[in-house]
């Protein structure tokens, strides 16, 4: 029997949610079935939550939408706060257009959401991505929000769970095509990340096997 996730998507355009949708549906475990539930504003969004006879898996909020003052749910940060406290086990993802590093910071101080994206770096495979890694239970951040987290403490290198993944499987001996093998990202992905993990470790042009050895010494393996 395929497993059911009941996910519920918050954002005042439409058309956003629709393309939310058309991704999650091309997710490829095929042993997970998706049963969407949406709103369009904080008003919709508390009634989908306070309403709901089910229980939502994971929720995708917009935090910048019409606010419902009636009950104080300003944005989709209120929003989020609501579901922490009416379904606390559901996975939250707050998405957002602001990559101020104030915002930023004031988002994971006062909600910590398992996912933060900023929309700018969305793209077909990061979504598939956030999706994958946040049904797992483990924290996805979107690039621009790890850009932020690396200028804000020079003396950790911070790196999301699909890099750590990576780091893992170099270490084994994976060769960086093969890994696409093991996790669902491409191997230009792989590439890419890999890259920007020498970047921020100042040990660009090294080879693989140095850079894991590099990320061990440094505490960064899974």
């Amino acid at each position: 029997m395929p497993q059911n996730i009941n996910v519920l998507i918050v954002d005042d355009h439409p058309f956003i949610i629709q393309g939310y949708k058309n991704v999650i549906r091309l997710f490829p475990d095929k042993k997970i079935e998706f049963s969407f539930f949406e709103a369009v504003d904080c008003k919709s969004g508390y009634d989908a939550i306070m309403n709901s006879e089910i229980k939502y898996d994971i929720a995708f909020l917009d935090v910048s939408m019409p606010s419902y003052e009636e009950k104080n749910i300003i944005t989709g940060e209120d929003i989020a706060k609501l579901l922490m406290n009416q379904m606390p086990d559901c996975k939250i993802a707050l998405l957002t257009m602001h990559s101020e590093s104030l915002k930023v910071q004031s988002i994971i101080d006062e909600i910590n959401p398992l996912g933060l994206v900023i929309k700018n770096d969305l793209t077909f495979d990061s979504m598939i991505l956030a999706l994958g890694t946040m049904l797992k239970g483990e924290k996805y951040y979107s690039d621009s929000v790890i850009k932020f987290l690396n200028n804000q403490q020079k003396e950790k290198v911070y790196v999301d769970v699909i890099d750590r993944q990576i780091l893992h499987y170099l270490n084994k001996g994976v060769n960086y095509d093969d890994i696409p093998l093991y996790i669902t990202i491409s191997s230009s992905s792989v590439k890419t990340r890999k890259e920007n993990i020498k970047d921020l470790l100042g040990i660009s042009g090294c080879e693989d096997s140095e850079l894991a050895a590099v990320a061990k010494d440094r505490g960064m393996l899974l």
